[in-house]
């Protein structure tokens, strides 16, 4: 259920991407209303695919892939790619630091990345005018 509403997530991006919303880099700025929400959805991707496959999940590249989609949805330009990447990147860096091996709080951290991400996903949802 959970990363049900992760991959939601993900999808959202593409459809506010598409909606009225997406007309604010034609007015010379590339921020959206809803960038905080993305970035900290593109960390939490970073983060569960380095805690996923730490604890034995075998998904691959599963995760990753999703934040491709994120990107191609919502990277219009250069910065927005790059600021998602770092995203991306510091919440896996931030937990490859932190686990070498899966712990019951790897996977506790897991569990409440998606709850966080189900909750991002609802958010920008709900978001939709």
């Amino acid at each position: 259920m959970y990363l049900t509403r992760l991959i939601i997530a993900v999808c959202v991006a593409g459809i506010l991407a598409a909606g009225p919303v997406a007309a604010a880099p034609a007015a010379g700025k590339d921020v959206k209303p809803y960038d905080d929400r993305l970035m900290r959805l593109a960390e939490i991707l970073g983060a569960v695919h380095f805690l996923r496959e730490l604890c034995g999940a075998n998904e691959g590249q599963y995760w990753r892939d999703r934040m491709e989609e994120l990107m191609r949805a919502e990277g219009s330009s250069a910065l927005r790619q790059a600021r998602l990447t770092r995203g991306f990147n510091q919440g896996y860096r931030n937990y490859s630091r932190t686990y070498a091996t899966c712990t019951p709080t790897a996977q506790t951290a897991i569990s409440r990345f998606m709850t966080e991400g189900a909750q991002i996903s609802d958010g920008l949802v709900k978001s939709i005018p």
